[in-house]
Formats: C-alpha cells, sequence, structure tokens
C-alpha cells in the first residue's frame, strides 16, 4: 500500500535516471568515443571535459526543472537519495523504492547508447573505470567529488534564499569536477550513472567503488552536517532538488532516520 501511494515517484525517478543516462552519456560518447567530431575541432582534452561535464550537468539541470522532476524531486542518483535518508527526509520505503526505480532507470536508459555503435562501444558507452593512478585514487577521486556534489546540495536546499537555484548549480559543478577529477576515476558521483554503462558492456571490474564510495562519502558529510550542528543552519524542508511549485509526498518530508530538528 505504502508503494503504490509513490508510485507516481518513482514512475518520475525512472524516467529522470534513464534520460540522465541516455542523453547525458550521448553526450560523453559525442566528445570522447572513436572518430569524435568534438575532438578533432577541440584537440584539448582539458577543454573537452569542461564542455563534457557542464552538458551532462546541464543534463541533471533539465530534468530537474522537467515535470518528472518536479514530482520526484530529482533524486536521479542513489547517493543523493542515501544522503536525504540518513538526513531523515525520506522514509525507508521511499529510499528503497527510490534506489530500485534509479537502477532500473539506469539499466534502460543505457539501451539507446547501443545505437553509437562503434563510437560508443569504443569508450564502453561512457563507462567509468580507475585511471592510471590505481584504485586508491579513484576511490579517493570519489570520495572527494560526491562529498562535493551532496554538500553543494545540502547548502542549497537547506537556504530558502537559494533552494530554488539548486538545479542550475549543476553544470558548472559537474564541469569544474569532471575537468579536475576524470583523469582518476571518471568522475561518476552516482551508482546509477556507472550501473548503466557496465551493464550494456558487461563490464564490472571496480564497479564496486562507484557505489562504495559514494555512499561513504554521502554517510560521512551527512555526520559532518550534524557534528558541526549545520543541519540546525540549513533546515532541509523535503528530499527534493527541485522546489518550483509542486507539492510533496509525506514520504519525502520526513523519514525513519533522526531529523533535523535534534
Amino acid at each position: 500500500m505504502k508503494l503504490k501511494s509513490i508510485l507516481p515517484l518513482l514512475l518520475s525517478e525512472f524516467i529522470g535516471t534513464a534520460l540522465l543516462l541516455s542523453i547525458g552519456l550521448s553526450f560523453v560518447i559525442f566528445d570522447w568515443g572513436k572518430g569524435s567530431v568534438v575532438a578533432t575541432y577541440i584537440p584539448l582534452a582539458s577543454a573537452r571535459r569542461l564542455i563534457t561535464g557542464f552538458l551532462f550537468g546541464s543534463t541533471g539541470c533539465l530534468i530537474t526543472l522537467s515535470p518528472v522532476g518536479k514530482i520526484s524531486g530529482a533524486h536521479i542518483n542513489p547517493a543523493m537519495s542515501f544522503a536525504f535518508w540518513l538526513r531523515g527526509k525520506m522514509k525507508t520505503y521511499a529510499l528503497i523504492g527510490y534506489i530500485t526505480a534509479q537502477m532500473t532507470g539506469a539499466a534502460v536508459g543505457c539501451i539507446p547508447l547501443l545505437l553509437w555503435q562503434e563510437q560508443g562501444s569504443s569508450i564502453q558507452y561512457g563507462i567509468t573505470l580507475p585511471g592510471n593512478a590505481g584504485l586508491r585514487s579513484a576511490f579517493i577521486g570519489e570520495l572527494i567529488t560526491t562529498a562535493a556534489l551532496v554538500t553543494v546540495v545540502f547548502v542549497f536546499v537547506g537556504s530558502r534564499r537559494l533552494r530554488n537555484y539548486t538545479p542550475f548549480v549543476m553544470p558548472p559543478l559537474y564541469s569544474f569536477m569532471v575537468w579536475l577529477e576524470t583523469a582518476y576515476s571518471g568522475c561518476s558521483t552516482n551508482p546509477a550513472r556507472s550501473f548503466g554503462p557496465a551493464l550494456v558492456s558487461n563490464y564490472f571490474n571496480d564497479y564496486w567503488i562507484y557505489v562504495a564510495a559514494p555512499l561513504l562519502s554521502a554517510f560521512v558529510i551527512t555526520i559532518l552536517f550534524r557534528l558541526f550542528r549545520l543541519h540546525k543552519l540549513l533546515h532541509i524542508k523535503a528530499a527534493r532538488l527541485s522546489y518550483h511549485n509542486m507539492p510533496t509526498h509525506e514520504s519525502i518530508k520526513s523519514g525513519d532516520m533522526m531529523p533535523d530538528n535534534n
């Protein structure tokens, strides 16, 4: 009965995550795949990283502002849902439903990437892999970038003046993070984002990094907010990145963990 009441939210998360991967990773393939026109005209890798990150972040921004984003709050990332749950802003059944919808959406969203054929397969459809610096650097890179994401979201949605601007910070944030960190881990910050291309490529080597590091990072940041009592200063109304004239379901307004007012 509880899951039935949040089916519109779960469908929205499914669609939103599918769109994030199908569109966002198409930009990755277009910019970096074999025979890329972008690589011909912009051979400087650092410049292309800036552009790719901005386009991926812009995809997330537009999804957040879209009707599906307004319904579910546009988490489109299990690590972000986990962080909201830890802040006491999601019911446990909603967290499980959201993560299931996100992972399923990631899988379905990557199916259209097969249309890129050789250009897509040349980079395994935008898969995230540890760089030459090794697993430790990749893990640390995912910890830092996910920490940056969660912190920015907590600061923006926790401020009445800033919360409506939360979606618009994603393009510059991802542009900077992709430019700075991609060489170490691929700058995922999102277990679902890494799951989709790993699935269609049938390559799950080191995928655990892209689950463990983002979730651990979300946990640490949430604990630090409570330890330094930042949760009192930056009070989150609901587990959503979109606050644009849409009613909020009770399952993402309060949760089973300790709420912010404690």
